[in-house]
């Protein structure tokens, strides 16, 4: 697929939300669209181009922040009303901004997600899901985690209400009235919903999800069970799905999909040969891409995809060429233009600099009056902590409207920090002593200039659990900081299962392969309880044969750590083999291939420097957990287990721990 974009910069807004940007329907043929978006400042921003300069149709005083901005009007008609939420409220504006809807939902929580249809109207709080028909209240469901994005299957195909909620707990939940239909477990916490090709498909019941762990996924919505059509895992290790849009950028009658991810990647699929999309084009912004939309803005006959970003800026990916051939007429056309834009640029910069220089001068005078009075200026903080399942790792997201200058991190528990090829800030981790302040982490990141998004990964220790806290303080004067706090649970590498039994009451039953599981379970329920003064009953059984099928499944990834570490130790001898004898001809092969991919065995042991520690603590609990439920401590016999696992042998390590009494 051979796709040029070139990127124009239109306008800039204030901090924005997910799915919170729309392209209004042409008003002709050939007419170009107008873009409206809503930001945090509560301000529904409409403008359109007109000789390559953004120009406004229309902008709303401020207000509460738009946590959502949806089209709508009849059915089968064009969608040219804007519907926005803010707060528990939902305004509606004309396309040329006339107010004619102010409907206060008196909803306790603010409102997360919204869908129009007709005059149906589905709003997602936190925990709760409305469904209002005229403004007036229909059906009402409460949700067992957030509801992340809310949806309803296109009535004028279906000719029935089918509302589609995202919830956090991995599930999408498909409703009927206020009743739950039925559910289906998802790869990963569902962040956002869109119908396939804006329409549902040929059926209307074909709906796409994103997750927050970057996966992507095509489900088949039926009356009876949902089927699953495709999935695309997140192997390049990517930020979270945020927008979703369906479009033929190609102009070729199929429609690409298109992706804006949390880590600024927008990124193109298309369905050329194949039933699954591929990934064929992909562009990366410098932060949150917080909507999508194809359509065209700039320029009547050019297509393009129009992004939001976290921080305001409204852009597009245009199919307009920048550079045309010399020696044509329009070549010398389109130089004059481009000549006069960077002029009128420069002149506005200039002024913003001497505006900027005006008002420092005239803060620091106000502040050296007594009667002065500082303001701390406010900044907001996009941050997501969120559990990576194929590592083991915690992923802390943290983006500001501003340039970040440091950010501190302090844990009253153990944990570790993991190198991220992204973070190009500098780490300095403060020696601390965990007693009496209980400061197992004290670390700071210095970030280069310009940047916004900071990414850290973070390793726990199950069943050491407490709070973190990161201090984020941005470029801007005075100086000023804000702290996020961000929870280690007890089974930090655990994640919840959707196969319970409802009949049970009082009582919790748990089953793990793990010892060490329950082992953690027991320590903490005993602990909380206590703490609270509750009546406690536990009781274990425990299976002998967990203990070796535990060991059977730490093995391929203790055995691929221990070569790993191996390999990386022969390097040096085997460099300076090589340039002793010029070359390797005289190696066996297995040395051959380790000097080949030395460089590939130092990223990996870069990347995961504490994963051999960390399986040799698994296993070492493993060992103590598995006899003190028979009421008897090993702890002396550690340094025997770990004399065994530095000249691992599988057989050897499960003879031992059989043996040991």
């Amino acid at each position: 697929m051979d796709l040029g974009l070139s990127r124009v910069d239109y306008l800039q807004v204030g901090v924005t939300s997910q799915k919170t940007m729309k392209l209004l329907p042409a008003s002709g043929r050939k007419a170009t669209q107008k873009v409206v978006i809503g930001d945090h400042d509560g301000v529904v921003t409409c403008f359109g181009m007109k000789k390559g300069e953004a120009v406004s149709v229309f902008k709303t005083l401020p207000g509460e922040k738009i946590a959502r901005l949806e089209l709508g009007g009849a059915l089968n008609t064009p969608q040219e009303k804007i519907f926005v939420a803010a707060g528990s409220e939902v305004r509606g504006f004309t396309k040329k901004g006339k107010q004619f809807l102010a409907f206060n939902t008196n909803l306790t929580e603010n409102i997360k997600a919204m869908h129009i249809s007709g005059s149906d109207l589905f709003l997602g709080a936190s925990y709760v899901y409305n469904h209002y028909c005229d403004c007036k209240d229909q059906h009402y469901y409460l949700s067992g985690d957030k509801i992340n994005d809310v949806l309803c299957l296109p009535v004028e195909k279906l000719s029935c209400i089918t509302p589609v909620l995202a919830c956090q707990d991995r599930v999408v939940r498909v409703l009927q009235g206020s009743d739950l239909l039925y559910e289906m477990e998802v790869p990963g916490p569902p962040t956002v919903l869109t119908l396939n090709n804006g329409n549902g498909g040929d059926s209307g019941e074909e709906v796409l999800f994103g997750t927050s762990d970057g996966k992507i996924g095509l489900v088949e919505i039926s009356g009876v069970s949902p089927v699953e059509k495709w999935k695309i895992e997140n192997e390049k290790k990517r930020g979270g799905i945020l927008c979703m849009d369906s479009f033929d950028i190609l102009g070729d009658g199929v429609k690409e999909l298109i992706i804006g991810r949390d880590d600024g990647m927008l990124e193109i699929y298309n369905f050329e040969y194949a039933k699954s999309p591929i990934l064929r084009y992909e562009y990366a912004l410098s932060e949150s891409v917080t909507s999508v939309q194809g359509g065209c803005v700039g320029k009547e006959g050019y297509d393009e995809i129009i992004t939001s970003t976290y921080s305001g800026w409204v852009s597009g990916l245009t199919t307009e060429p920048t550079h045309r051939e010399c020696g044509s007429g329009d070549g010398l056309k389109m130089t004059h233009e481009m000549q006069n834009k960077v002029l009128s640029l420069r002149n506005e910069l200039e002024q913003l600099q001497i505006k900027v220089l005006h008002e420092r001068e005239k803060y620091q005078q106000s502040s050296q009056s007594s009667t002065a009075v500082s303001a701390v200026p406010t900044f907001s903080i996009n941050d997501k902590f969120t559990l990576n399942r194929d590592d083991a790792s915690y992923s802390l997201v943290l983006e500001v409207q501003a340039a970040i200058d440091t950010v501190l991190l302090q844990c009253d528990v153990p944990i570790d920090l993991k190198d991220v090829d992204k973070n190009s800030a500098v780490v300095s981790v403060v020696d601390c002593e965990s007693e009496p302040n209980g400061n197992f982490l004290l670390a700071t990141y210095r970030c280069q200039v310009n940047t916004t998004r900071l990414e850290l990964k973070i390793l726990s220790i199950e069943g050491r659990y407490g709070t973190l806290q990161a201090y984020v303080t941005p470029r801007v004067q005075p100086k000023t900081c804000q702290v996020r706090q961000y929870q280690i649970k007890p089974l930090s590498l655990h994640q919840r299962t959707h196969c319970i039994d409802r009949d049970r009451k009082g009582e919790g039953y748990f089953k793990s392969d793990n010892i060490s599981t329950i082992s953690i379970l027991k320590d903490v329920l005993s602990k909380e309880a206590t703490k609270r003064k509750i009546n406690l009953n536990i009781s274990c059984d425990i299976n002998e044969v967990s203990v070796n099928h535990t060991l059977k499944l730490i093995h391929p990834k203790l055995e691929y750590q221990l070569m790993l570490a191996k390999k990386v130790e022969l390097l040096d001898a085997l460099k300076e083999l090589q340039a002793h004898e010029g070359n390797t001809d005289f190696l066996v092969p297995e040395y051959r291939s380790i000097l080949e991919e030395a460089e590939e065995l130092l990223k990996e042991h870069k990347k995961q420097p504490t994963s051999l520690e960390r399986l040799y603590g698994m296993i070492t609990d493993l060992f103590i957990d598995k006899f003190k439920f028979k009421g008897t401590n090993v702890k002396t016999k550690v340094p025997l287990l770990l004399e065994i696992l530095g000249s691992y042998d599988q057989k050897a390590l499960i003879a031992f721990f059989d043996s040991a009494a």
